[in-house]
């Protein structure tokens, strides 16, 4: 598969890192005419896109439980910066629950919140290099009511991900540990990511899986991502990416649809 996008990391404010985890600069290399991956993805994201022209849109983009598979052959969109919350930022920047983001593109001044009609405003009129530095002046300052909830949802997180050195815990047991029900878990996830606590963890495993198959052998990245064996592994890469994985890194993608260009 041939890389048709640059992405660039952007350095966070100390005083937005409480909302934002990371922020990126994608420039389009070249137009692409083959199918561009969208892998599924647990985080919410404010997305403000750029087109040749210097027609600006600022979006929300809410998390993805399937890949999508998308071609802008005649590079309509540009450049874009990508802006990830934080689990937890959703229901207190944005005015509504994680849930009711989740497979949802929608234009960010829509939204109920000031904060997120303060954000449209503010991020369509400034250059990719410059939205994290007037970023931590347009958000608010987290509340001592929500820290302790944030705390919880972040330990779940993180208890859930796949790290290199461990296979994500198992549901009951991270409720366990944390000392909440699994239906109160269940309804932290829903609030502030918008999934269940399993279908994050399997989608994180996915990820792990497309992040790190190029330099590991197949049978020991299932074994260290907390598969039963191969087999499992590729059904759950199969229903997620909707192709196997030895399909999806030889380039073999699923039919591309049109990016949305903004009109």
């Amino acid at each position: 598969m041939t890389d048709v996008l640059a992405e660039q990391p952007l350095t966070v404010h100390d005083r937005a890192r409480p909302w934002i985890s990371g922020v990126a600069a994608v420039r389009a290399t070249g137009p692409v005419e083959n199918a561009l991956a969208h892998p599924p993805d647990t985080a919410t994201q404010v997305v403000v896109r750029l087109r040749g022209d210097g027609w600006r849109d600022t979006l929300v983009v809410g998390p993805r439980t399937l890949a999508t598979y998308h071609a802008d052959a005649h590079q309509r969109v540009v450049s874009c910066v990508r802006l990830r919350l934080e689990p937890g930022a959703v229901r207190p920047l944005l005015g509504v629950p994680a849930v009711d983001l989740v497979g949802r593109v929608m234009p960010l001044g829509a939204l109920p919140s000031d904060t997120a009609r303060a954000l449209a405003r503010e991020l369509a009129h400034q250059e990719p290099g410059e939205v994290t530095s007037g970023l931590a002046d347009l958000l608010p300052p987290p509340s001592d009511r929500s820290r302790d909830r944030d705390r919880l949802l972040r330990a779940a997180v993180a208890a859930l991900s796949t790290r290199r050195d461990r296979a994500p815990a198992a549901v009951r047991d991270v409720a366990r540990q944390l000392a909440v029900s699994e239906r109160q878990l269940r309804n932290l996830f829903a609030e502030g990511i918008g999934l269940s606590p399993k279908h994050f963890a399997r989608i994180d495993r996915v990820r792990h899986v497309l992040d790190h198959a190029l330099t590991t052998p197949w049978a020991e990245l299932a074994a260290v991502t907390g598969y039963y064996d191969q087999s499992h592994m590729t059904a759950d890469f199969r229903t997620l990416m909707g192709v196997p994985p030895r399909a999806f890194f030889s380039g073999r993608l699923p039919r591309a649809t049109p990016c949305q260009a903004p009109s």
